[in-house]
């Protein structure tokens, strides 16, 4: 399992987590899972909302709803990649998201986790993303060279394995200096690339995934 993660708003976390989970559905014969703890993965990936409950109902539900339930809040969104929505209540549940975690980890398919923003406080939502980092098997923090980003970075209670770097053009820091402040290795580059934004705006970034950001995160899935 692996969750994608930002400090930041606007980071491109949920691009990176859609790229993901397309790339490791091409190369798993049973494909993979996007559980969308975001809200905009629908979105990114050209479908309409899904109807029905999705996570945050699962989390919310009694002990009687068991993890078994959870494959059947998964909607098929490509040839080879399902989809886990966010769900219509607001994320709270952290004892539950432990199971959620524990039946996903031990899955056949890659599960890629839209973790979304973590920040420092301890309200019912920010605890259930952060439990989701934490007992990831891999944690990547999707983040540009930008100081306000990584000061963010540093002041949260938790911490990648590794950096997805969002790269523009006129950023004084590179990859090297995000590495020495964070302690943690850059594991992709990915470029600002207007094919990018076309694709998610013409909901085809999932059946036409652009080439340079394909490339650029293919180590990692």
């Amino acid at each position: 399992m692996i969750s994608c993660w930002s400090a930041k708003g606007g980071s491109g976390t949920t691009v990176v987590a859609v790229a993901l989970a397309v790339l490791c559905g091409r190369k798993s014969e049973h494909g993979a899972v996007l559980v969308d703890l975001g809200g905009d993965g629908p979105t990114v990936f050209g479908v309409p909302e899904p109807d029905g409950p999705g996570l945050s109902d699962w989390l919310v539900a009694s002990d009687a709803v068991r993890s078994s339930a959870l494959s059947r809040l998964e909607h098929q969104v490509g040839n080879d990649v399902y989809l886990i929505p966010r769900g219509r209540r607001a994320l709270a549940g952290e004892a539950r998201a432990s199971q959620c975690i524990e039946r996903m980890t031990a899955d056949e398919r890659p599960i890629i986790v839209d973790v979304g923003r973590i920040t420092n406080r301890d309200e019912p939502a920010d605890m259930v993303r952060r439990r989701f980092v934490e007992e990831a098997t891999a944690s990547l923090l999707v983040t540009r060279p930008c100081f306000i980003a990584l000061r963010r970075a540093l002041s949260l209670p938790v911490r990648p394995t590794g950096l997805v770097l969002v790269e523009e053009e006129g950023r004084a820091l590179g990859p090297t200096d995000v590495e020495d402040v964070l302690g943690v290795p850059v594991v992709a580059r990915v470029a600002i690339d207007a094919s990018v934004a076309r694709a998610v705006d013409a909901g085809l970034l999932a059946s036409r995934l652009p080439t340079p950001l394909g490339r650029s995160l293919r180590d990692v899935a």
